[in-house]
């Protein structure tokens, strides 16, 4: 299957930043999903919202396809604790 046109050249470094309700266990979560995909070499910076309702968990992936990060994508939005994926 051919990849689709795409402005980005692969491999490349591609950024994530995922904004989910604060919930016991969420980064965690985020983190199995991003090594299912990538593996286990992913460092992570995590951030609470001002309030301690919200948590942003930053990472930036070597990716090797659009592909391989429209799998990511689709898999971190249909997470029901997700608001926001960047």
């Amino acid at each position: 299957m051919a990849s689709r046109p795409t402005l980005l050249d692969f491999p490349c470094d591609y950024p994530f930043k995922v904004i989910g309700v604060a919930t016991e266990g969420f980064a965690q979560e985020v983190l199995d999903i991003v090594t299912r995909h990538i593996g286990p070499a992913v460092e992570a910076d995590m951030r609470a919202s001002r309030q301690g309702h919200y948590l942003s968990v930053s990472f930036t992936i070597q990716a090797n396809s659009i592909e391989q990060i429209d799998a990511l994508y689709g898999e971190l939005t249909a997470r029901p604790d997700v608001r926001f994926v960047l």
